[in-house]
């Protein structure tokens, strides 16, 4: 099995927590929201097989120190992403963003097209003003400690609901999701890095909200797979916004609970990767 490793990266607004293992071409992968470089922990240990995977915590998030007292913008985010391959002595990279992860590598190809040999899009968003102005009053807010422990209870909510509905909050049968719930050890590893990043980790997710996708990828110029699996909820949003890349390619995947699912994707990603090598 393949050992992925971790460590601390010095950069300019302070230390990047990331896991890495492998050799070869160096591949940044960027994680979704709300979590950390845990959530990918798989797609490390598989693309390790070819690359050398290069996964941190974006700055806010699991063991990542925040890089702003406030709100960070993308853009900000994807500077932040930079200075890591800078401080890990990286010049080009094949580069993976899942969701808020997604939003954050199209916005590093745009500003550093030179460092980037292809951008793999895996989910992304793509919201009218009416979505997202009740996403931004509902969805992701900080969860203060109490004494009482009642905000451990509020985290863990947060977590399964997500697999269950989207938006997470509206539990209806309209907002039901149809991909099951994830384990009881994959849920609590996501609480707990939830929990690391209590009063930060929400900043990250209301910056990708915010992010125009539709103004900001015809910018690409770079190589670019957009791709999400069939029970992703930014699945409809993804397919659109392949249309307004210059360029770029599309793979539809199976659902996530599919049993193939795992290695359809890493096929999909790999075979586009080494198109572009």
């Amino acid at each position: 099995m393949t050992t992925i490793k971790r460590g601390f990266a010095d950069v300019p607004h302070g230390q990047m927590h990331y896991r890495h293992a492998g050799d070869g071409p160096p591949l940044l992968m960027l994680h979704a929201s709300p979590g950390s470089s845990r959530q990918l922990v798989g797609m490390i240990g598989e693309f390790a097989k070819t690359h050398r995977v290069l996964a941190p915590d974006t700055p806010g998030n699991g063991d990542s120190v925040a890089m702003v007292d406030r709100e960070p913008t993308i853009v900000e985010l994807a500077g932040a992403a930079e200075r890591f391959l800078d401080a890990m002595e990286v010049d080009k990279v094949d580069l993976y963003g899942s969701h808020t992860g997604a939003a954050i590598a199209a916005e590093l190809a745009i500003a550093a097209p030179t460092r980037i040999n292809a951008v793999v899009l895996d989910g992304v968003s793509l919201m009218t003003p009416e979505e997202l102005e009740d996403i931004l009053a509902n969805y992701a807010f900080p969860f203060p400690a109490d004494r009482e422990g009642a905000y451990l209870a509020r985290v863990f909510q947060f977590c399964r609901d997500q697999y269950l509905f989207f938006p997470w909050y509206d539990r209806t049968r309209g907002g039901r999701r149809d991909s099951g719930l994830g384990s009881a050890a994959d849920i609590h590893a996501w609480v707990v890095e939830v929990l690391k990043a209590n009063e930060t980790y929400h900043l990250n997710y209301r910056a990708a909200f915010k992010w125009d996708a539709g103004e900001r990828l015809p910018l690409l110029s770079c190589p670019t797979l957009l791709t999400a699996a069939e029970t992703d909820p930014l699945l409809e949003g993804t397919a659109a916004l392949a249309g307004v890349v210059p360029g770029s390619r599309y793979a539809a995947l199976p659902r996530s609970d599919a049993p193939d699912f795992a290695d359809r994707r890493a096929a999909a990603i790999r075979d586009f990767l080494a198109d572009h090598a």
